[in-house]
């Protein structure tokens, strides 16, 4: 792996990037409640549960899945490859393997839907990050 091919700033940024579009897609403007719903998550389970754990190992992990992504593209891949390619990762390994878990754990459409929306969104702006700023 050539680790030469990867902007750090591009990399934190798509983990800032993760949890803006994660605030927003969780949030009661578009799906809070229906993945509430879904995942039998009770506003009382969510207030008392550690959010600076949470969010510093999501930035981490979306960190990571940044690198992963940067380590693919190989720095030869510009903002609109970066998009594209980011949103077939999103959609293709990312919502195929949860519709995989999903059908086995007989979770609903609308749970991967939601699930599955966010990593694709997420994925594709991270392409595009990586891609503009190789």
């Amino acid at each position: 792996m050539d680790f030469s091919v990867v902007n750090i700033w591009a990399v934190l940024v798509c983990g800032v990037a993760s949890l803006a579009i994660g605030g927003i897609w969780y949030s009661p403007i578009l799906f809070s409640k229906l993945w509430q719903m879904e995942v039998a998550l009770s506003d009382e389970r969510i207030k008392g549960a550690n959010m600076p754990l949470i969010f510093t190992a999501t930035f981490l992990l979306s960190c990571v899945m940044a690198l992963c992504l940067a380590l693919f593209f190989g720095g030869q891949v510009g903002f609109t490859d970066g998009l594209l390619y980011g949103f077939f990762t999103g959609l293709f390994w990312v919502g195929a393997a949860f519709g995989v878990n999903y059908l086995f754990e007989r979770r609903s459409f609308l749970l991967w839907f939601i699930n599955s929306g966010y990593n694709i969104v997420t994925f594709t702006v991270m392409g595009g990050i990586i891609g503009a700023w190789h």
